[in-house]
């Protein structure tokens, strides 16, 4: 991956592109690495996130392309429409290869168009095509999907937004197909899709037909490196029996009965019927409904965690891919709703009209909580989100976040940090996953520093959830680690198996050097998180961000949280020192 393809859509005559070698400024970057540093150097940080001068950047990672397992993330980085700093958001399914395969280390999506024209863009072998096409405008990403099979075929993959995006919604994603061709793959928080919607972009469609995958410098080592990293995965618990078997909603029983499942947005720790919603119930259904990829399922070629599934309704038809932890929660406890069906559905509708579901769902309960709708009212979360997709007033507030709604309808307790909604772990019960919501680049954000793998799960060691001391360390160094996993391209879950296996963290940088033709040490590896993080640090410090922001909304520190009743007791001065390295 050795070129970066431009496309200037606001170009004299219409969108022009270009294709250019990779700039030695960026050289050893990938994924989050390589959309961070683009942002950071070409985006001016004071700018819309709407208007021309910001970019949207899509970028593979390092091994994505090759034959390195959990290889497939690809990430999407722009300034964000909901937090107004730096945002990169990942998402599985088949681009990142494709892309990988086809050469490009990034596409960056530059200016604006000059009218309303929506286009579609073809990444072929040596070739690449922009066409205007408004018969995709206002279609969901399903039948975008369709409508591109129809011309392509299934080999391809495709990188889409739904209405939300297109209506320059702050909750938009973007969306990417899965190996059945299916777009249920999201590059969720952030806003990403209405920055892609801002560009006059539909849909971009990534053919790597001739492409063959990419070697490394050392095959023979290469192959060594990727059966121990698989090994590793393998034997560990978390990435070889729990995620495989139940997915990743294993976690509601688990995160509920550590009492810091936020419930009835965030006001309590516990869901008393979580278990009608838990990863186990879950996969019993899957399982006995039945259907191809039920219960255990990968969102691409070379995935050996295969922690998704495939969600079948009750007649046994196709209703979504199997909702995440995240999702199930969203619309699930905090909303005190318990019918898997009914979520289903909002996972179904939420990756059709493209819109993140952590946003979504937050802001739904925020809504409940304003009186727009009754806690547990599974069919009036269903019209909310449809208001959003169909842009109706409601909906336009809606679908532009949990804090804009919070502040339309005066509600008090809205969990979000810069702008963005908190995901499915209280900070009173996790105080680790409070400082990652505090200090990360990127908003309240839990894959920033996933400290809930050592206050709950005891990977990596055991930091008690319910106190404060040794947080602000373990989210530094999680976040630290985060930031470097992201520029791989590697799923973020393979954290476990190497904070536990140091193994199997060799293997990974064994593989790294090996493709690449490296001799990159653990510190190198810590090097380039750190490199990644104060990019990220900078561009938002200059888009006016200040250590005030670094914090949690009051009401964390005041609310006791049931059923530990605690608060979030880090101390300010505590979360201003997490970047001090």
């Amino acid at each position: 991956m050795d070129k970066i393809l431009r496309i200037q859509m606001g170009a004299e005559g219409g969108p022009k592109a270009k294709v250019e070698p990779l700039p030695a400024a960026y050289a050893g970057l990938g994924g989050r690495g390589l959309t961070s540093a683009i942002v950071a150097h070409e985006v001016p940080p004071s700018c819309h996130p709407l208007g021309e001068d910001n970019k949207l950047v899509i970028a593979p990672g390092l091994l994505s392309g090759s034959a390195a397992a959990m290889s497939g993330r690809l990430s999407v980085g722009c300034k964000s429409p909901l937090t107004g700093g730096i945002k990169e958001a990942n998402a599985g399914g088949m681009p990142a290869q494709m892309l990988g395969r086809l050469g490009f280390a990034a596409v960056v999506l530059e200016g604006k168009p000059r009218d309303d024209t929506l286009y579609r863009i073809y990444l072929g072998k040596d070739k690449v095509e922009i066409r205007p096409d408004n018969r995709l405008r206002g279609l969901g990403n399903y039948a975008v999907a369709e409508t591109m099979k129809a011309e392509y075929g299934d080999k391809v993959s495709l990188i889409s937004i739904g209405p939300a995006g297109e209506m320059k919604m702050a909750a938009a994603s973007v969306a990417c197909t899965d190996m059945e061709f299916r777009p249920t793959r999201h590059a969720g928080r952030g806003g990403v899709g209405a920055v892609m919607g801002s560009k006059g972009v539909k849909v971009i469609v990534v053919d790597d037909t001739g492409c063959g995958v990419r070697r490394p410098q050392d095959p023979e080592a290469f192959k060594e490196a990727n059966k121990k990293f698989v090994e590793g995965l393998r034997k560990h618990a978390v990435t070889g029996q729990g995620l495989p078997a139940y997915g990743t909603n294993v976690l509601t029983n688990v995160i509920n009965e550590a009492g810091a499942y936020p419930t009835k947005n965030f006001m309590w720790g516990r869901f008393a019927n979580c278990n009608k919603i838990s990863g186990e119930t879950q996969a019993e259904t899957e399982n006995a409904r039945g259907g191809e990829g039920s219960a255990t399922h990968g969102c691409h070629r070379g995935c050996v965690i295969r922690c998704s599934g495939t969600y079948y309704d009750k007649d046994g038809a196709y209703l979504t891919k199997q909702p995440e932890y995240e999702t199930v929660w969203a619309f699930g406890g905090n909303c005190a709703i318990d019918d898997l069906d009914a979520i289903a559905t909002l996972d179904r509708l939420c990756d059709d009209f493209g819109l993140d579901t952590i946003e979504t769902g937050a802001t739904v309960a925020v809504a409940m909580e304003a009186g727009v709708a009754a806690f547990g009212d599974a069919q009036a979360a269903i019209r909310l989100v449809k208001e959003i997709g169909a842009g109706t007033p409601l909906g336009r507030i809606l679908g532009n976040g949990a804090a804009v709604t919070g502040r339309v309808y005066g509600v008090e307790r809205v969990p979000v940090v810069k702008g963005q909604a908190m995901p499915a772990y209280d900070p009173r019960g996790v105080q680790g996953i409070g400082v990652t919501y505090a200090t990360s680049t990127m908003g309240a954000d839990h894959t920033a520093g996933y400290a809930v793998a050592t206050n709950i799960l005891g990977v990596g060691g055991n930091v008690n959830p319910l106190q404060p001391e040794g947080q602000v360390d373990l989210s530094r160094n999680l976040q630290i680690a985060t930031a470097a996993i992201d520029a791989t391209g590697m799923c973020l879950f393979i954290a476990f198996a190497i904070m536990d296996q140091p193994e199997t963290f060799q293997a990974l940088v064994n593989l790294i050097n090996t493709f690449h033709g490296l001799k990159l040490t653990a510190d190198d590896v810590t090097a380039l998180g750190k490199k990644v993080l104060s990019l990220e640090r900078e561009f938002n410090r200059k888009a006016g961000f200040t250590q005030a922001m670094d914090r949690l909304p009051d009401f964390f520190r005041k609310e006791k949280l049931p059923p530990h009743n605690v608060v979030f007791q880090v101390k300010d001065e505590e979360l201003d020192r997490v970047f001090n390295w």
